[in-house]
Order: C-alpha cells, then structure tokens, then sequence
C-alpha cells in the first residue's frame, strides 16, 4: 500500500517512475474511505485539486525537476492559510472562511511540488491539548479509538500515523506538535524559533507559535524542514539564516555527544512506563556511545504559570480582530456594541473564551506588571537556564508528556489537569528553542510513549542526528495502529 509509505521512500519510486502522483494520491483517498470514519482526523478534504496538483507533480517529473517532496500528498493542519481552501481553525467564527492568500510554508511546498489533500483538525485557535476543544469534531487516536490524539495538532498526528496522509504540518505554541506526535507513535519537530516563517498562520500567541512537521520517521522531518525553513519578509521575527538540507545531518553514530537529563524533568505523579521508557531512550544513547550528563532547569516549575499568562495575553490581542464586521461569522444586532458581543459569545467556544478572558485580565490597567510582566521576567529566567545548561550538555532528553494518550472526555471538565499535561513541551516554547519528539516505547495498554530531546538555537542538524540514531537502533518507528 502506497500510503504506508513515507517520503523517502515513494521519492525513489517517483524518481524512477515505478509510480506516479495519481496513483499516491487515489491510493490515499482509498485509505481515507476506510478509516477516516473512526479516526476523523479531517475538516475538509479537497480530492478533485489534489489530483489537479498530481497532474502539476507529474509534469515537474517529466522535465526532471523533482525535488524530495514532489508528488507527496500532505495535510495541512486548519490554522495554517490556504488560498481557496476553507480554513477554519475549528472554530464556528470562521467556519466559512475561504483566504485570498496561501501561508508562506505551502507557496513553498507547492513550489517544490508537494499535494494538499485537506486540512485537518484541532482545538479551536490551537487552544488544547487533545482536540477534543474542536468545534468541529473530536479526532481520535488511531491507537486507541477511544483515547485523545492530543493536541492541538491532533488531526495532523492521527492522519499521519493513521496512513491518511504520507506526512503533514502542525503548529506548536505550548506543545501542539510534539504531545500529540508523542500519543500517535510519530514524530513532531518544533523548529527554533523564527527558523519557520509565520505569515499565513493564524495568530494564537505570535511570541510563542512555530510550524513544524509531523512525519512517519526522522528522515521525513529532515526533508520537509529543508522545504519550508526559509526566510521570508512577509514574517518580521523570520531569521536570516542560509538554506539547507537537513537529511545531510543524518549520519550513524552520536559517540561523544553530550546528553543532559535534567532532574525537574523527573518529577513526581509521572507515569511510570513514561518515566522507564525515557530512561530506557537515554540508555540507548549511552550504549551508542553518547555522554550521560546531569543538568538543572530551575525554573521549570513556574513554565505552566507564566505560559497561562503570556499565551492568552497574546491571544486576548491576537483574537480582537473577530469581530463580525470584516470577515467571519457576523450575527444581526440592532447595535454595533451587541453585534460584537453577539459574533464573539456564539463564535468562540468556552476554552477561547476562558483563555481571551484571562489574557484580557493580565493585560488590564493595574494588573499589567503583576502578571504579564511578571510573567515575562520569568521566562527569561526559564531562557537562562537552557543557556547554562547547553554549556554543559549538547542535547537534553526529557519526556514528552506525564503519561501516554489518556481517554476522551477524562480531562475536559477539569481545565487544571488539561493543562499540566504541556508541563514537559511549554518551557521550550517560553526559551524559543528547538526540540523533536520521536517514539521510544509501547505502554502496556500498547499506546506509543514519546522521548524528548531539546537542542539550543537552530540545532535542528544536530536534533535530526540523535533522534535518527535512536530510531534506527530502537526501530520502532514503522510500527502501525492496530485500525485494518
């Protein structure tokens, strides 16, 4: 089956025309056909252009311009803009929306020849951790039908490891490619900081907010990063750095590289197969010659705090902007005041709006500097420690989450517990460095278990290198849920 396949793989095909776009793309919808109905990993498919932009791929082939990712069909999660293809970050407020514009990562997937088969679910504006906040539907776990996928980009993980799609983008901001990569058996890059371009991606917390990829194998992120990590003059905060080819950094061996496990990463009330499993991946790492290392974060327990503080600030100013007058959902109202009040309270749902709440409150005359700045000034301590520790150490290994995919509906009334299961994934968001996460072992109950590794400013090279030479000597990766 083509679908099972990842992008290495079918680009040897391509490349020798043993196969062609049409036929990945029909092989796909086929898979769609028998399981999207359990696993709903999908808010809008768009058949008839993915087989348009086959067409486009087989040309390119023919003239010889292949690149690694032509004639792949991916999926896009739906918060990332596509022109002509309804983007509605789960939400009822934009669910008519159609951009004038594409996000400036698909211009350069569809430059390089890449398929859009549709956009996938989320929690609405990103705002989750399971996917279960979408107003659209609630995805599942293509292991475990009646566990959560994760979140946000839980309907880019589950399409992935479901075989709906031979890889897919996410968005992280606390989390929201790595949790979800971690409970769906797959692997999620969250690239430093500025290394993605943001224009086109709807704005959740724009000091936070990254777009990554979500593959099969590490080899698949290394090739879809080289794709879209580019500068680009539409994105203020994009950083000019050269372009490169990160499958080059995936060479055997990781002999020498220092590896620091960080004790608060540790912490009490973990699961404990999720603890055994990270340190079986940091033993591997050892028995491949890698340098085990003790490092602190010290200021990791207060990440969760000042994450609920800027990141709802951020989205409280990010959200102003639906406002039922210029595009989005508009409900009649006799007054101009009561129209906006009318659109905001039937569009958002009631995590938006707890989060727009609590944001506009930090931000509020006479509680500005005793909680956003406060805040602010804590995650520059949060900065520091991953500076210091990255003089001692080269990577740092660290769960991914507290506990493997937990079951739908376990969470979603206590917002607390929601939210304490980022508790591992936010700090990286707060420093803005890179992290990937890559699966390492099985729960008893057969749910994947995912493992960390957190590198400095742009060591996405370096992470790809570690995280292949775990993956090839635990190999684990080509493993499939149990849905055929």
């Amino acid at each position: 089956m083509l679908s099972k396949m990842t992008i290495h793989e079918l680009h040897k095909l391509l490349k020798k025309r043993e196969v062609s776009p049409k036929e990945i793309v029909e092989d796909i919808f086929k898979r769609i056909e028998r399981v999207e109905e359990r696993v709903k990993a999908y808010i809008t498919l768009t058949r008839e252009n993915a087989l348009k932009q086959a067409e486009m791929a087989e040309k390119m082939i023919k003239k010889g311009e292949i690149t690694p990712v032509t004639g792949i069909p991916l999926a896009i999660k739906d918060n990332i803009c596509t022109e002509g293809i309804r983007t509605t970050c789960a939400s009822r407020i934009l669910e008519n929306f159609f951009p004038p514009y594409d996000a400036t990562v698909i211009k350069l997937l569809k430059k390089a020849g890449a398929i859009i088969l549709g956009k996938t679910n989320l929690d609405e504006f990103a705002m989750g951790s399971s996917t279960e906040n979408s107003a659209i539907q609630i995805t599942r776990n293509p292991w475990r039908l009646d566990c959560v996928p994760g979140g946000s980009s839980g309907g880019s993980a589950a399409a992935v490891a479901a075989d709906e799609c031979i890889s897919a983008l996410g968005s992280d901001t606390g989390g929201s490619i790595r949790q979800p990569a971690s409970f769906c058996g797959v692997v999620g890059l969250k690239p430093t900081y500025g290394v993605v371009s943001r224009f086109g991606l709807v704005a959740f917390a724009s000091s936070l907010d990254q777009i990554g990829p979500i593959s099969k194998d590490v080899t698949d992120a290394a090739i879809l990063l080289s794709i879209i990590a580019e500068h680009d003059d539409y994105d203020s905060t994009s950083v000019r750095i050269e372009k490169q080819d990160y499958t080059q950094a995936l060479k055997d061996g990781i002999r020498g590289v220092r590896i620091g496990v960080p004790k608060e990463y540790f912490v009490e009330g973990m699961d404990k197969e999720v603890k055994e499993a990270v340190r079986g991946a940091v033993e591997t790492m050892a028995s491949l010659g890698a340098e085990i290392v003790d490092v602190s974060l010290p200021h990791t327990e207060y990440a969760v705090a000042a994450y609920y503080i800027i990141a709802p600030a951020e989205a409280s100013s990010n959200l102003a902007r639906y406002d039922g007058v210029k595009y989005g959902l508009r409900e009649d109202a006799k007054e101009l005041i009561e129209m906006y009040c009318e659109s905001r309270s039937s569009g958002f749902g009631d995590e938006v709006k707890r989060r727009i709440m609590l944001g506009t409150y930090a931000l509020s005359a006479g509680y500005y500097e005793a909680y956003y700045k406060k805040a602010s000034q804590v995650r520059t301590l949060i900065k520091q420690d991953f500076l210091d520790a990255f003089k001692l150490c080269d990577v740092i290994v660290t769960p991914v989450s507290p506990t493997p995919a937990f079951k739908i509906g376990e969470k979603i009334d206590d917002p607390l517990k929601m939210y304490l299961s980022d508790i591992f994934t936010i700090p990286i968001n707060l420093a803005g460095v890179a992290a990937i996460s890559l699966p390492c072992a099985f729960s008893k109950g057969g749910l994947p278990i995912g493992v960390q590794l957190i590198g400095p400013h742009f060591s996405e090279g370096l992470l790809f290198n570690v995280a292949y030479n775990i993956e090839q000597s635990l190999g684990i990766y080509n493993r499939k849920p149990p849905l055929d």
